[in-house]
C-alpha cells in the first residue's frame, strides 16, 4: 500500500492516496538534515555518470528484493532505471526506511527520490516533482456476488475491514460503514471473501497488485474514487533543469511505450497516467 499522505474529502466522500498502509506522516527533514541542499544540474550528473537513487527497498512491488535476498527490483525501481539511461547515466541505489528518505535528498544522500512519493501541497512547497509516473484512486471491494454495494453511499450501515492507522478507514466511516479493525489488506480481503464483513477500501494499486499474483474471481471493484492521487520523482529544490531533462525522458518513454510495459509486468494495466 502506497507510503503517501490521502486528503480526506468528506463532502464528496473521496480519498486522495499515499501509498494504504503507508505512513500518513512524513518526517521531518529540518531534524535530520541542518538546511537545504543545493540542487542539482543535468551537466553535474552527466560528469558523476551516476543518478543516485534514494528508495526503501522493503516496499513490494514497488522496491524490493525478490525472495528478500535477490536483486533490488520493483516498479519504481525499473521506472527510475528507464529513466536514467534516457540520460545516459547508470542509477545508483541507496536504500532507506521511509522515515529517513526526506532527510536524505536534503542531505545529499542521494540526488532524488524514487518511491511512489505523493505528489501534495505540503510537499510541492519543499521539493520539486517529475512529471507522474503513477496515477491511482481509491477503490471499493466487495464479493463478486455482492449486489447490494454499488457507491461509497451503500456503505452506510455496512461493514467494511480496515487498518486503524490508514485514513481509508477515515473514508469507510464518512461512508457510514461499522468498520472493523484488521491489520492490513490481506487480512481484510479475506474477511470479506468469508463474508464477515460487506466490504474493504483500500488504494487500487494494493488491488491490482493482488489480482495480478493472485487473479482472485471472488472479489471485484465495486466503486471508485473519482479523485486520483499521482506519484512522481523528487528532488530538491534547485533542481529544475535536472527535472525538465527527467521530464523528457519520461515522455519518450511514454512514447516507445516503456512506460506502460513496466506498468503492465507489475499491475496487469498502464498505471502510469
Amino acid at each position: 500500500m502506497k507510503r503517501q499522505l490521502v486528503a480526506l474529502l468528506s463532502t464528496a466522500l473521496l480519498a486522495i492516496t499515499v501509498s494504504g498502509c503507508a505512513s500518513t506522516t512524513e518526517p521531518s527533514a529540518s531534524s535530520k538534515a541542518s538546511g537545504t541542499a543545493a540542487g542539482l544540474t543535468l551537466q553535474q550528473v552527466k560528469d558523476a555518470g551516476v543518478l543516485k537513487v534514494g528508495t526503501e527497498g522493503t516496499y513490494k512491488p514497488f522496491s524490493f528484493h525478490e525472495g528478500g535476498t535477490g536483486a533490488l527490483t520493483g516498479f519504481d525501481v525499473e521506472i527510475i532505471t528507464a529513466v536514467a539511461d534516457k540520460l545516459g547515466v547508470k542509477a545508483s541505489f541507496e536504500e532507506t526506511q521511509w522515515d529517513a528518505i526526506f532527510a536524505g535528498l536534503e542531505g545529499n544522500r542521494f540526488d532524488v527520490i524514487a518511491n511512489q512519493v505523493t505528489i501534495n501541497e505540503q510537499r510541492s512547497a519543499k521539493y520539486l516533482f517529475s512529471t507522474p509516473y503513477t496515477v491511482s484512486t481509491g477503490v471499493l471491494v466487495t464479493k463478486s456476488d455482492n449486489t447490494d454495494i454499488t457507491s461509497f453511499e451503500a456503505l452506510k450501515g455496512k461493514s467494511s475491514a480496515q487498518s486503524q492507522t490508514s485514513n481509508w478507514n477515515a473514508l469507510a466511516k464518512e461512508s457510514g460503514a461499522n468498520v472493523q479493525a484488521v491489520e492490513g489488506w490481506a487480512q481484510a480481503v479475506t474477511l470479506v471473501k468469508q463474508g464477515r464483513v460487506d466490504a474493504t477500501i483500500n488504494d487500487k494499486l494494493t488491488y491490482l497488485d493482488s489480482q495480478k499474483t493472485k487473479n482472485d474471481p471472488s472479489i471485484k471493484i465495486a466503486a471508485e474514487t473519482t479523485e486520483k492521487s499521482e506519484s512522481a520523482l523528487t528532488f530538491r529544490k534547485g533542481s529544475e533543469d535536472l527535472v525538465k531533462a527527467v521530464d523528457k525522458a519520461i515522455d519518450e518513454l511514454e512514447a516507445d511505450g516503456t512506460m506502460a510495459e513496466i506498468s503492465n509486468n507489475y499491475f496487469g494495466e498502464d498505471v502510469t497516467k
